[in-house]
């Protein structure tokens, strides 16, 4: 999968565990200009160094697998947790100029009633 956007944040490389390193990356995804998404991308291990040449204010493609698993608390209650992993990055611009967004799916050029985001 992939995207574009803007580099909103970059975080530090970490050690989560004595065997995993890893570094989150935020991004600002804009399909509906109204209501801009901030994304959080995961990299991890050797691949924390394709961090190291961005900048925040680049316009980048960012292209992740969708990774999802279940865990169980020690009450026994299933939980299930998504991450997206980060495993390339395209600096597109420097930041100096906007990024062209794929216009939004299914939005009407009317005025909506209500204010809402959903």
């Amino acid at each position: 999968m992939e995207i574009k956007g803007k580099v909103h944040e970059i975080g530090q490389t970490i050690q989560a565990t004595e065997t995993l390193t890893k570094r989150e990356l935020i991004v600002e995804y804009i399909e509906n200009p109204q209501y801009p998404e901030y994304l959080k991308f995961e990299v991890i291990q050797d691949r924390c160094a394709i961090l190291d040449n961005t900048k925040v204010g680049d316009d980048v493609e960012v292209f992740f697998n969708l990774k999802g698993r279940p865990w169980t608390d020690k009450a026994g209650k299933k939980m299930y947790f998504n991450s997206l992993q980060l495993w390339k990055l395209n600096v597109l611009t420097g930041g100096s100029s906007s990024p062209q967004y794929a216009p939004p799916a299914n939005i009407s050029s009317a005025p909506e009633e209500d204010d809402l985001p959903f």
